[in-house]
């Protein structure tokens, strides 16, 4: 009993050593925990959410800047195209007109002149000419005193010469042509060029030739024979009516902070010669040239461009088309920008919305999971002080159950716990009391008994001795002879018990060496076979050769083969087959000895007893009751195992497990 206080004592020492271990070490506690876990998915999550929103808020705000533009390039491509078709049907109508027909059937060009000089600027032409029926310039408006060069080789004049239809296109004049019209065209079509980032690099510096929407016509007599061209057009160079008219017509002149939201822009070749997009200093930005990038896209490979690009000095949602002449050829770029700074503006703003509806978002959730990690945290925080008073000892603490969930199904299923335990540990410290208090009587009755045997065993030994000398002297004839055959029968019985109390209370001293169990079963088999008991009984041996050596006591593991054979001899009364194995089990490094014999078996009530001292199924007067709980005994001080398993009507099998010490390999082998 005072062992077991002790132990108790130790018990809660070490538990209370072990908290205090466990809190001097660093520990987060679960509110925490929860609460950095709730911080951690809330900032991930935000700036998942945050970055996948602003990116979806730009992409849309940029496919919606894309989309309009490219719908103002519509706008703008009409303005365009509708310039030209006036220009077309100016000159169209001008050339068959009768007065310029009978003018050169008469061979008196310049009675059209002052009618042709009226309409050119009436209709705002730049240049208004006329030709015979092979190209040749028989009236110039602008200067008419210039007249007789040939113009086939204009594209136009040479498509109506071909043709014989008016046709209408964008057209190259050289420097020459100009110069032959009159100096202040080739004056206005003149750019020297400025430096612009992002532009290809030329070996040009400067831009002679001119940029023109031009219309051709032909000119026909009263029987409808070609008799000469009529042609005119438009100077684009420097002429911002166009430009400026897709300006006013899409954007409608809006402006963000202080700057045109809308621009347009006529390139000749990369060559910017009409726009509305502003110097720094606030002057047209022409001579400036356009980002090689996009010219390469839409000169080179004739597709459109649609997107973000640098126009002079700033960037602009852009939308850019080649314009070609009446030959297909690309010789310039009609553009419409928006400036990107309104778009930026709006990203900006939606993203600055955006991260303060998210960071408020967060703020919230974070103060609502503190609220929810405290209410989680505070049972938690009551099961943990009671487990601690439970850990010291105390088997009465308690939890207080409020909440109708996992939570107070736990404080449930705590407070059954150490109401369980407190039950279990009442009825551990009864049951290793009894124990004590049995093994205490078994001990004191151990040493009684073998008190008592020892005083019996003296004069036992007399009646033993002089019953057989009794028996020995005794006439065969003599009527009481019967009676003393039955003092020496038990008289022997009376020293087979006292001997066994003998050998079950003393303390056997084991003598351990390596031995071959194999060996000492042969021993075993060759002792008893010649025995009457053994004569119909057939011994099957199936040992394993390869056996190792084991550590133990041959005399008394002997013993335990000879009492377990006889057993089993007995049992089959005599006749049956008993089999003897041997074999190694690497897993538990383990020799294991197998008895199996043929007898009746043992029933399940009596299998549970068959160790126990004193217990025999053996008919009175054979038997103690003590041989297998001496080698029940021997084996476990050899730090094996001796175990038993039986059908009633099948047999019996005892098998031996004795471990094979390997490191004691320096005993010598007997």
């Amino acid at each position: 009993m005072a062992m077991a206080i002790m132990s108790e004592a130790t018990q809660k020492k070490r538990l209370r050593k072990n908290h205090s271990t466990d809190r001097g070490k660093f520990r987060i506690p679960i509110a925490t925990k929860l609460i950095l876990g709730y911080v951690a998915i809330i900032v991930i999550t935000s700036a998942v959410f945050t970055a996948v929103g602003i990116r979806l808020i730009a992409d849309r705000l940029v496919k919606e800047a894309q989309e309009t533009v490219r719908l103002d390039l519509n706008a703008g491509r009409e303005i365009y195209n509708s310039s030209l078709n006036h220009v077309y049907d100016v000159v169209r109508l001008t050339g068959a007109r009768f007065f310029l027909s009978d003018a050169i059937t008469s061979g008196n060009i310049q009675d059209a002149a002052s009618e042709l000089k009226r309409i050119k600027i009436s209709e705002r032409l730049d240049l208004l000419t006329v030709t015979d029926k092979y190209g040749n310039v028989l009236l110039r408006i602008n200067n008419p005193n210039t007249h007789g060069d040939s113009q086939s080789h204009n594209d136009l004049v040479a498509a109506v010469l071909e043709r014989n239809v008016a046709v209408a296109s964008t057209t190259i004049i050289s420097a020459e042509d100009l110069n032959k019209e009159t100096p202040l065209l080739a004056e206005q079509a003149y750019f020297k060029f400025i430096d612009t980032p992002l532009a290809r690099a030329r070996n040009e510096t400067e831009e002679t030739a001119g940029m023109m929407l031009m219309a051709a016509t032909p000119i026909r007599d009263d029987r409808g024979a070609l008799i000469g061209v009529l042609y005119g057009g438009v100077l684009l160079n420097r002429n911002y009516e166009i430009v400026d008219e897709i300006k006013q017509t899409v954007f409608q002149g809006l402006e963000y902070k202080g700057q045109d939201i809308g621009t347009a822009t006529i390139f000749q070749d990369d060559v910017r010669i009409s726009t509305n997009v502003k110097n720094q200093d606030g002057s047209r930005a022409v001579g400036t040239r356009i980002m090689e990038n996009v010219y390469s896209q839409v000169i080179f490979n004739g597709e459109p461009w649609i997107g973000r690009a640098y126009v002079v000095n700033n960037w602009y949602i852009t939308a850019y088309e080649p314009i070609e002449n009446i030959n297909h050829q690309r010789i310039g770029i009609l553009y419409v920008g928006v400036s990107e700074q309104k778009y930026t503006d709006i990203k900006r703003d939606a993203t600055f919305v955006f991260l303060t509806i998210t960071i408020i978002g967060a703020l919230v959730s974070m103060m609502l999971s503190y609220y929810i990690a405290r209410r989680i945290s505070r049972p938690i925080n009551r099961l943990v002080s009671a487990s601690r008073e439970v850990a010291s000892g105390n088997l009465d603490a308690k939890v207080e159950s409020r909440s109708n969930d996992e939570l107070g199904e736990l404080a449930i299923s705590f407070n059954t716990m150490a109401a369980a335990l407190k039950q279990r540990d009442e009825k551990l410290k009864e049951y290793t009391t009894s124990k004590i208090m049995e093994s205490e009587r078994l001990a004191i009755i151990g040493q009684l008994s073998a008190g008592v045997a020892h005083e019996l065993n003296n004069p036992l030994q007399g009646i033993v001795s002089y019953s057989h000398l009794l028996l020995e002297t005794m006439p065969n004839e003599e009527w009481s002879r019967g009676n003393v055959e039955k003092i020496v029968t038990q008289a022997n019985r009376c020293k087979d018990i006292v001997r066994g109390l003998l050998d079950f209370s003393r303390q056997r001293v084991i003598e351990k060496r390596l031995y071959d169990v194999n060996m000492v079963l042969k021993e075993c088999v060759s002792l008893l076979e010649n025995q009457a008991l053994f004569h119909n009984i057939q011994i099957v041996s199936n040992f394993d050769p390869k056996l190792p050596l084991v550590v133990f006591d041959p005399s008394q593991i002997e013993r335990v083969f000879m009492n377990i054979i006889i057993n089993a001899a007995e049992a089959m009364e005599g006749k049956g087959k008993l089999i003897l194995t041997t074999k190694f089990d690497p897993a538990e490094n383990v020799a294991e000895i197998g008895f199996r014999d043929t007898g009746p078996g043992i029933s399940k009530e009596n299998l549970e007893k068959i160790f126990s001292p004193f217990f025999t199924t053996k008919d009175p007067g054979h038997g103690t009751g003590l041989g297998l709980a001496i080698s029940y005994g021997i084996v476990k001080e050899h730090k094996g195992t001796l175990s038993v398993e039986s059908e009633v009507a099948k047999g019996t099998t005892f098998i031996v497990r004795l471990p094979v010490k390997a490191e004691e390999t320096g005993i010598t082998n007997g």
